[in-house]
């Protein structure tokens, strides 16, 4: 690697035993070779001559200098020694020698604590996991404590993957390690706490979120992974199918009513929400977001969170955002009767508001929000369209092959013989590229019900469900699962996985 002119630095760290990164950061120097009884390194103008004597006495080498810039210094010293450049299982070997087992309970010392996870080993180690974590496009990081073990787990591509855990007497240091860089109090271990680390990764900054817990073997903590390159703000690429692109972007200019995105925790809602104002985002619109949490930071919109523990909840911050003149409201979601009927004001009183429902299908959202005491003339009258959504994994480029459908699959998806006529189906073998999963990436099924005159005639009828979405397939929606299956068609998904995520449709 050649980063000053004809300098150049080693792939390989100079073995040298019990050399301290801090020392090598203090004095700005970094070995290059090592030849009979001669060390060369690199070391930033001026030279620090007690750490010239200090080397010679440590290793009884002579030391020949030649002038680098501190910057690449910096950068070679931190790949060749910092934690990047180590096997997790290393990092956890180091760790266990010098880490010693304390009590993890409610007595432990704070200050024992605090300098535990101040350790260089424990550092070393939590920033490995958080590396490897970023680097494998995981979503969150869970510290899991058990009787007998220590679980670190990763969610990727929605799935929980089980990764290489430190051993059990780390637990409380690691924990607090976390907890110290998310600002956190590692003396409270008796209650939940939330709060948010921002770190600079790979040229990128990543926010994470951080939520902790007790449990009966000590503090259970998660760390969500925000991670804005993550963010695809864009429709089709999100796997919104052409057939719905045009008539979303009809929906999405109308100016006022409400649209509302359904499906549980996880499927991917806030990031259609995220993509569908940056795609109405113009001068000339006043956004304002009321979130729990802000995930994303949006350019030109105005972002709220909401704080319940101050009485900045969804409904009392609705009120207010009314009163800012916008145009464009996101409230994260309805959760209650009072935040459903200040939404319902809001889209009657010339705002687009979008909004988002724990329901399994699009139908089911119009009738929650008349269990939950809606008027349903006011719904009829605002609601102007509703978009359910499932996340499924993407079968693996690299392993991909093709394979025969397994019988039992084609008969829970209820398909006949002339739905398989020149079908071929896929999946992915595993390998190194995907983790040996079969599956890398996901993409989005879509339901999207537009709440057209026969629609608001069942709104006004209170008819159920299912009667709303027997209306609603008579006159042409397409079904999650029917999505799904022109996914599977298409080679993008696996029956399996349209099954997974449509089970309970």
């Amino acid at each position: 690697m050649n980063m000053n002119g004809s300098l150049q630095y080693p792939k390989e760290p100079v073995p040298l035993e019990n050399l301290p990164v801090k020392f090598m950061k203090q004095s700005r120097f970094v070995p290059l070779a090592m030849d009979g009884g001669t060390l060369t390194i690199a070391m930033a103008p001026p030279e620090d001559s007690e750490a010239l004597e200090a080397l010679k006495f440590a290793y009884g080498l002579d030391v020949a200098v030649q002038n680098g810039r501190a910057e690449d210094i910096f950068d070679a010293i931190e790949r060749l020694y910092g934690a990047s450049s180590q096997s997790i299982e290393t990092i956890i070997e180091e760790a266990g020698k010098d880490i010693y087992e304390i009590a993890g309970g409610e007595d432990a010392d704070v200050d024992q604590l605090r300098d535990l996870a101040s350790e260089a080993p424990i550092i070393r180690l939590v920033n490995r996991l958080i590396l490897n974590a970023v680097e494998q496009r995981a979503s969150d990081i869970h510290f899991e404590p058990f009787e007998d073990e220590f679980k670190v787990r990763y969610r990727i591509d929605g799935v929980l993957n089980e990764v290489d855990a430190p051993p059990k007497r780390l637990q409380a240091a690691i924990i607090s390690r976390v907890k110290i860089m998310a600002k956190l109090d590692i003396a409270e271990r008796r209650l939940p706490q939330d709060g948010r680390i921002k770190l600079r990764i790979a040229d990128r900054e990543i926010d994470f979120r951080v939520s902790t817990i007790p449990t009966l073997y000590g503090e259970s903590l998660v760390m969500r992974i925000l991670d804005r390159e993550n963010l695809i703000l864009d429709l089709a690429r999100i796997g919104f199918p052409e057939s719905l692109l045009s008539r979303y972007a009809e929906l999405i200019g109308q100016p006022y009513g409400m649209v509302l995105v359904t499906g549980p925790t996880g499927s991917g809602k806030t990031s259609t929400l995220y993509t569908t104002l940056a795609r109405i985002n113009s001068p000339e619109k006043k956004i304002i977001t009321l979130e729990d949490p802000v995930e994303y930071q949006l350019g030109g919109v105005n972002q709220i969170q909401v704080n319940p523990k101050i009485g900045l909840t969804f409904a009392s911050g609705l009120r207010a955002i009314v009163r800012q003149d916008p145009d464009i409201i996101l409230v994260g979601e309805i959760r209650d009767r009072e935040t459903a009927e200040i939404a319902i004001q809001s889209a009657l009183t010339g705002h687009l508001l979008f909004s988002t429902l724990h329901t399994n299908d699009s139908a089911g959202a119009v009738t929650r929000l008349l269990e939950m005491g809606v008027e349903n003339f006011l719904l009829s009258s605002t609601l102007l369209g509703i978009l359910a959504q499932r996340l499924v994994r993407v079968i693996c480029s690299d392993c991909k092959r093709e394979v025969d459908p397994d019988e039992k699959l084609i008969r829970s998806m209820r398909l006949s013989r002339s739905d398989l006529e020149g079908v071929r189906f896929y999946e992915g073998k595993g390998c190194e590229a995907c983790r040996n999963t079969g599956f890398r990436g996901r993409t989005g099924l879509f339901e999207y019900l537009p709440i057209d005159e026969e629609i608001r005639k069942e709104i006004l009828a209170q008819s159920s469900a299912e009667r709303i979405k027997r209306v609603a397939g008579e006159s042409g929606m397409i079904s999650l699962r029917a999505h799904g299956w022109e996914k599977v068609k298409a080679g993008v998904t696996t029956l399996s996985e349209v099954l997974r995520v449509t089970l309970e449709i």
